[in-house]
């Protein structure tokens, strides 16, 4: 006859299903995930009208992507490719740019610039934009409406990544509660199943990230996930070269666990046992910093500021995430399937819990400064509205943590338990053994007992077998007897409680953090933000072609209309100049003079006259317009109409 387990009760599905419910809201209500490099510029500028055709279209970002052939397109309003297919690197020392050539003799009309890359942390981003050459017109260009990394593969993509973290903290934390914490447990079944579910959860998600990569950065079609092509080229990028050596390591981790499942309990010399703790302890441990490794050199923490730094940090961060909430998940179980656990375990895993705590709060400080970086974008950003929940979720976990630890130091076995405990040993190990297995399993003392059972049987006439089946009966009521008494016992149905509520926020935690690694840093939003609002403004951006608008009026007949002034490349050194001067109605204006000057009065540069010469009806050019500083420039101007019809108008630009 075998025993079941207690029953868990209503709190249990109560607050399982308030985790639930936590969890769908934080699901639900996260946007697609957006990556922690940004478009920071473009040229030409995102609705800028330039006179003639570009030679390639530019596109400058925050920190370092990876490029395709079709990374970068330019569509002409038609929806025809405009471009050369070819991407050029145009980094520069911290200046992360790519370009790609378009084809000679371009139509006036408008230009969409779609495009789709991968950022250094390994998610996809995507944009569009427009320009247009000579003056706007209608386009027939349609862009999908799915971001980037978005749709039924980036909500399959989501899970595996949630899952594969929380198959590592299992694992991890799992084997480390049975060798640092509680030895013995390292025979009990339901731990054991813990554990390698832990495994398999790991290697499952690892498995069905690489298989979603392709799909994921690219196409965001499903299908695509059996792409052999698309699969080598996942093979040879970053991530995909992390998630394979995931794969190897946990080939190390199935050796781990099945020693540790498998040698260590049955090592009987006390020498034996701890030497061999000792080997799976340093070889755990080298295992699980490599695997915790594949995430720290494949996402946010190999880019941005001291990625040297950064790296070893989350490794650490990691480890006691999985120490803490792994070995917290197989205490759980343990309180509830194997009612044999000692109090000296749940004392040592709180000393565990504290430690891991304590690396916590230091890694998350680092990584929280590095990440942010100031007041304005903790609560101006999405990633600091975030890391505030995380830290609300963390600050409960802690004190619910305290309340266990209270718990721990009221709990202790009751008198009856341990005197069984003193004076039936060998009885006690065998049928907890059984109990805890599930499996109904003989051991040898189970069959010396059965042999034993069957000769004062049959020395008594009674049938050997019915005597076997009532002793086996015997056992297990016996042993159900111990589990009543264990559960009666008020201060270990209160940790059960404590641990219980402790898992359910954890569960919430570790869906906050598996968001928090797909949203861009609030460092990085608030520098794209400022760049934004920079290439928006009336000053040109830096280092790109100049554009500007210049109204005037000189009083006499024709004497209204616009300058359109272009200083291409807009920067320090020798610039092609352009002017067209048009009618309130758009077209051209012939005039008899137009000069231009140039001031840094900044530095008591200029004005530094620039004499253009007529192209034809509206269109005035000089080349070789030498911009001998960067800083912040006045263009003035001069536009005669008549022989004494003119105007002077002037705007600031910054040059870089």
């Amino acid at each position: 006859m075998t025993t079941t387990a207690p029953r868990l009760g209503t709190a249990l599905a109560r607050l399982l299903v308030l985790a639930a419910a936590l969890l769908g809201t934080l699901l639900a209500g996260a946007a697609p995930a957006s990556a922690h490099a940004a478009l920071t510029g473009s040229d030409p500028k995102d609705g800028a009208v330039v006179a003639t055709a570009p030679k390639e279209v530019n596109l400058t970002f925050s920190e370092q992507v990876a490029m395709s052939p079709d990374s970068i397109r330019v569509l002409d309003p038609a929806g025809r490719r405009a471009d050369t297919g070819e991407i050029r690197d145009l980094c520069s020392g911290s200046v992360v740019r790519y370009g790609v050539g378009l084809r000679a003799g371009l139509p006036d009309g408008t230009y969409t610039v779609a495009w789709q890359t991968v950022s250094a942390d390994s998610h996809p981003i995507a944009g569009a934009f427009t320009f247009s050459i000579g003056a706007p017109s209608t386009t027939s260009v349609a862009l999908p409406d799915q971001a980037a990394g978005g749709g039924p593969v980036g909500v399959l993509y989501g899970i595996a990544r949630y899952l594969s973290y929380a198959g590592f903290a299992v694992l991890v934390g799992g084997g480390a509660f049975v060798l640092v914490c509680w030895p013995r447990g390292a025979s009990v079944r339901p731990v054991q199943q813990t554990v390698v579910r832990g495994w398999l959860t790991l290697t499952g998600a690892t498995l069905a990230m690489l298989l979603l990569r392709n799909p994921y950065t690219g196409s965001g079609e499903l299908a695509d996930a059996f792409d052999l092509a698309g699969l080598k080229a996942v093979l040879e990028t970053k991530t995909g070269a992390a998630l394979t050596s995931r794969l190897l390591l946990l080939g190390a981790a199935a050796l781990f666990v099945a020693v540790l499942f498998g040698a260590y309990p049955r090592r009987t010399d006390p020498k034996e046992r701890k030497d061999l703790a000792f080997g799976l302890g340093i070889g755990g441990t080298v295992v699980a910093a490599g695997i915790a490794g594949t995430w720290a050199l494949a996402e946010h923490a190999s880019t941005g500021i001291q990625p040297g730094i950064a790296m070893p940090v989350d490794i650490l961060h990691l480890l006691a995430v999985a120490a803490w909430l792994g070995g917290l998940t197989v205490l759980l179980v343990a309180l509830y399937r194997a009612p044999s656990l000692e109090r000296r375990a749940v004392a040592r895993f709180s000393k565990v819990a504290f430690g891991s705590v304590t690396v916590l709060a230091a890694t998350g400080l680092y990584q929280s400064w590095r990440q942010v970086g100031s007041w304005s974008a903790l609560t101006g950003t999405s990633y600091g509205r975030l890391l505030l929940v995380k830290i609300g979720l963390l600050a409960v976990l802690v004190g619910i943590a305290w309340i266990s630890r209270r718990w721990t130091q009221r709990l202790a076995d009751s008198s009856e338990t341990d005197a069984d405990t003193d004076t039936d040993t060998d009885t006690d190990a065998r049928l907890e053994a059984e109990s805890e297995t599930g499996a109904g399993a003989v051991s040898e003392s189970d069959t010396d007992t059965d042999t034993d059972t069957e000769r004062e049987s049959e020395a008594a006439g009674i049938d050997p077998e019915r005597a076997v089946q009532l002793a086996r009966q015997r056992a297990a009521v016996a042993t159900a007897r111990r589990k009543r008494e264990r559960d009666a016992d008020p201060e270990r149905a209160g940790l059960r409680r404590s641990v219980l509520t402790e898992a359910a926020v954890a569960v919430v935690l570790l869906a906050v953090t598996t968001i928090l690694t797909s949203t861009e840093p609030g460092r990085t939003e608030e520098e794209a933000g400022r760049a934004g609002s920079t290439a928006a403004g009336p000053a040109a951006v830096p280092d790109r072609p100049v554009d500007i608008r210049l109204p005037f009026d000189t009083g006499g007949v024709d004497g209204k209309g616009v300058v359109r002034l272009s200083l291409d490349p807009g920067r320090t050194g020798a610039n092609a100049l352009h002017l067209f001067v048009e009618r309130p109605n758009g077209k051209p204006l012939d005039v008899p003079e137009i000069k231009v000057a140039l001031t840094l009065e900044a530095k008591d540069i200029g004005p530094l006259p620039v004499a253009p010469d007529r192209i034809q009806t509206g269109h005035w050019s000089a080349s070789g317009v030498q911009i001998p500083l960067p800083g912040e420039w006045k263009i003035q101007v001069t536009v005669r109409t008549s022989e004494i019809d003119q105007t002077t108008i002037d705007k600031n630009v910054k040059i870089g």
